[in-house]
């Protein structure tokens, strides 16, 4: 027996009259929705939107709000830096690889100076500044910020170009975001049904997707879209019984979310015959912060260090939930913590502060000697501005000297925690397989008759890779495509 609510579809044949009727029926109103509502509205279908939630804005509003474009927009002209395409490109294969959708990848770096303009046009504001530092997040409202463009690898791969454009705001960008991209989505005509969580899909005598039931109020609802149905429902690492199934490496860690991504459209779906992709991919974050690992180093539980801490931080802490055996430490020196700016400290002090790393070793459960050994690596060739084992940029070497600090993860950020006591939180990234127009693909290959889908609840154009703001860049890029795909769909 299984606790999984059924999603097996309705036939339209036994509905009998619908209770709404839309051209184009979104279901979810995050970033990806509201773009599909933006676009199949502007094409001149009606559009009606289903959010389970009693607004919009899903995880993409609770976001740091990165969007991850480039190509020469004007923010990058503004900060001084040359951008095209294919440089663009060339840093998104290798970061979001392997693997990566390089068909999808092609048009988002082809279309990101255009797609930077629509932002603009719907309102978001950025700011013509650079915050020149590696972070999660800025605390202050700069507009553009390096995402592991200026990083080894990657800086021998393409020019290094910051490409991390946000919203103005200090910190928390996504709300920003969702209320411009939301409140762009109702002007153009979309109808929002809140509190309404979409169920079942709805089938013709055809096998062609024509509505989906929902519940309201314990009330069943169902709708009928004459054009089709855009699934941007969000990822599924709110569901473990399929994180088990799909993506056990999540299991027991804190969760990226609004609490929402269930899975529950990317299961509608299956039970139709649609295909997913990269189900087994996720995002990790560690609770560490960039500005305190690059200036000192990450280790792991026996005290090694394992990749340059200047890098995307996204990177090292997936390498680190995958390769490294826990847990994981920030180490630093006095003068590297007094170094950070107050802001970006984020509320965080070392709770272990020792004048010995012997010392600090014990303090930590660390095998005797193990981050001895490391620090003086790492201090030896550091004296010559040289990281030979991981290639740190110069810019963060500096011999580490007494005291010395560790800062778990698992302390959180603002001192909040992490809902997890691993120090790291994350999320899915597989999904259905669509077409670059958001088509849902069977398992032949040929799409499900009137069903779109984009965002989360899509595999859209990471392979094994992230990195900030290619979430919100893919998931309104696509979900564009897909909303004028679907806006123009033949009625039936």
């Amino acid at each position: 027996m299984t606790s999984r609510p059924s999603v097996e579809p309705f036939a339209a044949s036994g509905i009998g009259a619908f209770d709404h009727e839309c051209g184009v029926l979104v279901v979810g109103f995050g970033c990806a929705g509201a773009a599909a509502a933006f676009e199949a509205a502007r094409s001149g279908a009606d559009v009606v939107v289903l959010e389970r939630a009693s607004g919009p804005g899903g995880t993409s509003a609770q976001s740091g709000g990165e969007l991850y474009l480039g190509g020469g927009t004007e923010i990058q002209k503004a900060c001084g830096f040359d951008d095209d395409p294919g440089a663009m490109y060339a840093y998104l294969e290798a970061a979001l690889g392997p693997n990566a959708d390089t068909a999808k990848l092609r048009l988002y770096c082809d279309g990101s100076v255009e797609h930077f303009e629509w932002f603009r046009e719907r309102g978001v504001p950025f700011n013509p500044t650079f915050y020149d530092a590696p972070t999660w997040m800025p605390m202050s409202e700069d507009g553009l910020m390096w995402l592991g463009e200026n990083a080894w690898p990657y800086n021998t791969i393409s020019r290094p170009v910051p490409r991390g454009h946000r919203p103005a705001a200090g910190g928390f960008g996504g709300g920003v975001l969702m209320e411009r991209l939301s409140a762009a989505a109702t002007a153009a005509g979309a109808v929002t049904h809140t509190d309404t969580l979409a169920t079942n899909l709805v089938l013709d005598a055809t096998g062609r997707v024509t509505g989906a039931v929902a519940r309201k109020y314990g009330n069943t609802v169902t709708y009928r879209a004459r054009r089709a149905v855009i699934l941007t429902t969000g990822g599924f690492v709110d569901n473990d019984e399929m994180l088990a199934d799909h993506a056990p490496l999540l299991l027991g860690h804190g969760k990226v979310s609004d609490g929402l991504d269930d899975g529950s459209g990317i299961r509608m779906a299956t039970a139709i015959g649609a295909a997913t992709r990269r189900m087994s991919v996720v995002e990790i974050a560690l609770t560490a912060l960039p500005a305190m690992v690059c200036r000192g180093m990450l280790v792991d539980g026996l005290g090694r260090r394992f990749l340059n801490e200047d890098v995307y931080p996204g990177h090292w802490s997936v390498h680190a939930v995958k390769h490294q055996p826990g847990p994981y430490w920030t180490i630093i020196d006095e003068e590297g913590f007094e170094d950070v700016p107050e802001p970006d400290r984020w509320g965080l002090r070392p709770k272990h502060v020792t004048e010995t790393l012997a010392e600090l070793e014990e303090s930590l459960g660390m095998p005797a000697g193990s981050l001895e050994s490391t620090v003086e690596t790492y201090n030896r060739h550091a004296a010559n501005g040289e990281d030979p084992y991981f290639h740190k940029d110069p810019k963060w070497l500096r011999p580490l000297k007494p005291p010395f600090a560790a800062i778990d993860p698992r302390a959180g950020f603002f001192g909040g925690g992490t809902g997890s006591a691993t120090g790291a939180a994350g999320f899915t990234l597989g999904g259905l397989h669509t077409t670059v127009d958001g088509e849902v693909l069977n398992h032949s290959g040929v799409p499900v008759p009137g069903l779109y889908a984009a965002g989360r609840a899509a595999s859209g154009m990471h392979g094994e890779g992230y990195v900030s703001g290619t979430s919100l860049g893919d998931g309104t890029f696509f979900g564009r495509r897909a909303g004028r795909h679907a806006g123009t769909a033949a009625i039936r």
